[in-house]
């Protein structure tokens, strides 16, 4: 029983009755010019049922139209902090004007719908409301208020027990047609096949944004920490002040641009929408030689091409490539030869690494594997590749991108 009872509690109940009985105002305008309110037949009745059908198809026709029964069914037909039940779920229905003839189509049969159940509720509304106070009077004694259903000789207590029934009856019958309303006004009102692609799209691009934001961590953080890492450790071993001091500016370095590339990216975090400021290119890639050479690996390096000249997404992914490769250089290998090739020829960039593979594997970490997955899904999506393999006693990074 109290869960019968419980629509009843509900604010949104009554909004939603609110709702459908706004939709009557149209017919029983259109009704005051023609038929006629007076002791209406049931002819009359059905002319005023029928005869805005027009005008309203009309009107939805307008785009605008969509746009505001939409949130007039947000506001009033499902639950939210004006029906005191929090902030409530997404009702699945679409506030945007009508961008095609079928979303027209589905808006019109929506306002025809509200008008014909608005109707429907208002008759049966008046018809309770007036049975209500009908049994109220008799109850009271005084008969001659309306017609009602029975004699006046009965018992004034039995119209009395009959009031609340009238009224549950009423509050039973607004609550389902509020229930039908809130689905109906799903499936009319709800997003249109362009409104779901285009939502879908937005979420692909918001996906997009967070895994290229960490790789931009993975990749400027762990190049810092690794060449931390590595300094410290050779600057305990050589036990040199002079060795430890170029070791330390190394890291402060090091530190201070992946602190840059922090702080850009947080900035982009904290104001949606704003732009993630310059990043850095392929012509910057000397400060990453400059900083594997002071980390011990003796890198060889050559460069071939005009690197200003490159796109700047492309230089901008071959720059963290790179980064990445020779962090997992110093990660895996520790201070050896690198071999590095840069060479910008035939409308492509190609990038390879090559470095001795180390003596033992080193252990499998958290993250292990994710640095070269990076380096492949960052290649994808310019349109080209990379392949990392085996070449005799070295491990071979190399990277082809399209320059268009």
């Amino acid at each position: 029983m109290p869960r019968l009872l419980l629509p009843l509690t509900r604010a949104v109940t009554y909004t939603r009755w609110l709702h459908m009985l706004v939709g009557a105002i149209v017919p029983f305008a259109c009704a005051m010019v023609y038929p006629g309110l007076v002791h209406p037949s049931p002819y009359d009745w059905l002319l005023i049922a029928v005869l805005p059908v027009p005008l309203v198809l009309a009107v939805a026709v307008v785009p605008a139209a969509r746009r505001a029964e939409g949130l007039q069914a947000r506001l009033m037909l499902f639950p939210g902090p004006h029906a005191g039940v929090g902030t409530g779920e997404d009702p699945g229905v679409s506030a945007l004007p009508s961008a095609s003839w079928t979303d027209r189509a589905r808006t019109g049969a929506w306002m025809v719908l509200r008008l014909e159940a608005g109707l429907a509720v208002a008759l049966v509304t008046d018809a309770l409301l007036t049975r209500t106070l009908s049994l109220a009077g008799a109850a009271a004694g005084e008969p001659g208020l309306t017609d009602r259903p029975l004699h006046v000789s009965t018992a004034r207590w039995v119209y009395a027990l009959l009031v609340p029934v009238s009224v549950l009856v009423l509050l039973a019958v607004v609550a389902g047609a509020g229930a039908l309303m809130a689905r109906a006004a799903r499936r009319l009102l709800g997003p249109s096949v362009r409104e779901r692609l285009a939502e879908l799209e937005k979420r692909t691009e918001r996906l997009l944004e967070r895994n290229h934001i960490a790789r931009e961590l993975h990749d400027s953080l762990g190049h810092a920490l690794t060449v931390a890492v590595v300094q410290a450790g050779a600057a305990r071993a050589a036990a040199d002040p002079h060795f430890t001091d170029r070791a330390l500016e190394a890291i402060e370095e090091t530190g201070r641009a992946a602190l840059e590339d922090l702080e850009r990216v947080l900035l982009v975090l904290r104001e949606e929408g704003r732009p993630a400021g310059s990043r850095p290119g392929l012509g910057e890639a000397g400060r990453l030689l400059e900083s594997a050479r002071s980390s011990g690996a003796r890198v060889d390096a050559e460069v071939t091409g005009p690197l200003e000249h490159l796109p700047g997404p492309v230089s901008r992914e071959a720059y963290r490539m790179l980064q990445e490769a020779l962090t997992n250089v110093l990660r895996h290998a520790g201070a050896v030869e690198v071999r590095v090739r840069i060479a910008v020829e035939d409308e492509r960039l190609r990038l390879d690494v090559r470095n001795p593979l180390p003596a033992a594997a080193a252990p499998a970490g958290p993250g292990a594997g994710s640095g070269l997955r990076g380096i492949r899904e960052r290649a994808a999506l310019l349109g080209g590749e990379a392949r990392a393999r085996q070449d005799g006693g070295q491990w071979l990074l190399h990277v082809d991108l399209p320059l268009r």
